[in-house]
């Protein structure tokens, strides 16, 4: 099993994404209110408050508890002041992380991933100190019953998008950062609203983690991810299914 962006396929394996909806809630709510404040408070003018209105709406998140948030970060409803910071660093079993997080305390937030990784036996390092070890893309997910592999692959490619890997889940489109709003547009003119359109980091090659080291690395990227901080995480590890396969009992 390889990492991929937010660790979310860890997590389903692991049995650890029964997170309380209060807390998934003040993450989209900071992504709102930063959106909007970024661009224009409207969604049509705005890709990135755009994209983050549908991952609300995925969430069950109320209308009006998402107009508030958009308020508040166009200056409608007092001031939003969440600052966009990177973290990188090396975990257990080498393995390289991208801590993506909006803070309104950057001192908190440093502290406590720092904190993170000296508990875990791992090091945060400088910035761009492990992000050569990735790429930066833009990645646009539909749900495998939006389309047959087929003919989401022939959309991508006419869309200009670079790459398809198409599951019994769902379609993951890749393209170039700059390219990431007119594919998505391109695509949701033939298959209607994509689940998500965002910019993300791709490892460009995997680390192995041995059984001994990946205890330590999940429990890493738990606690991460737990931070109401933090809003994305990324790592370029690789478990053996049959170490995923004894971790999981």
């Amino acid at each position: 099993m390889a990492g991929h962006s937010q660790f979310k396929n860890i997590m389903y394996r692991k049995g650890a994404q029964d997170k309380k909806r209060a807390k998934v809630f003040t993450k989209l709510i900071r992504e709102l209110t930063t959106a909007a404040r970024s661009g224009l408070p409207d969604p049509a003018a705005n890709p990135r408050l755009r994209a983050a209105v549908t991952a609300a709406r995925q969430a069950n998140m109320p209308k009006d508890t998402v107009e508030r948030a958009i308020r508040r970060g166009s200056g409608g409803d007092g001031e939003a002041a969440y600052e966009e910071v990177r973290y990188e660093g090396y975990g257990p079993g080498g393995v390289a992380i991208i801590v993506e997080a909006l803070t309104d305390n950057r001192n908190r937030t440093a502290s406590e991933i720092r904190a993170a990784f000296t508990k875990a036996g791992g090091a945060l390092g400088e910035t761009n100190s492990v992000s050569f070890l990735f790429d930066r893309v833009g990645e646009i997910v539909y749900p495998a019953t939006a389309a047959s592999g087929e003919d989401m692959f022939e959309a991508a490619i006419e869309a200009g998008a670079d790459n398809l890997e198409s599951d019994a889940e769902q379609h993951v489109v890749t393209c170039a950062p700059e390219d990431l709003n007119a594919v998505r547009d391109s695509l949701e003119q033939r298959f209607g609203a994509a689940s998500s359109a965002r910019l993300v980091w791709r490892p460009k090659t995997t680390a192995p983690v041995e059984e001994g080291a990946a205890p330590g690395l999940f429990k890493l990227l738990e606690t991460l991810e737990d931070s109401d901080d933090v809003q994305n995480v990324y790592a370029n590890f690789e478990v053996a299914d049959d170490v995923m396969a004894r971790l999981d009992t």
